[in-house]
């Protein structure tokens, strides 16, 4: 029997998830990049996310706030391959299309 993949996790703002949840899926690849622009949309693991948080909303004063989507990969219709940014380096979940609305298990408020 084969172990069930853990859940991948995508920080965003939580307007866009709102705006996601309307139109039945997600397509923000990362902060202020659409899966369309990127190709694929930037997950990580539970022990990625501080860093990719950090990376990416280190100095954020939007108007929003920040939410972590929880995604079951196996209520993925696209791809999901895990990749690193350059040889030998970290491997991270990238999702090549858009994450169905009902793919999301969970969304946790980020708390920098």
């Amino acid at each position: 029997m084969t172990e069930p993949l853990p859940h991948i996790l995508h920080i965003t703002e939580r307007a866009l998830w709102a705006a996601a949840r309307e139109q039945g899926s997600y397509t923000w690849s990362t902060r202020g990049r659409t899966l369309a622009e990127e190709g694929f949309i930037h997950c990580s693991t539970r022990a990625q996310l501080p860093k990719v948080a950090a990376f990416l909303y280190g100095s954020y004063d939007g108007p929003d706030d920040l939410v972590v989507l929880v995604v079951d990969p196996a209520r993925l219709d696209v791809p999901l391959v895990y990749e690193a940014p350059e040889p030998g380096g970290e491997e991270f979940p990238h999702v090549y299309g858009p994450i169905p609305a009902d793919a999301v298990v969970d969304v946790e408020p980020w708390n920098r």
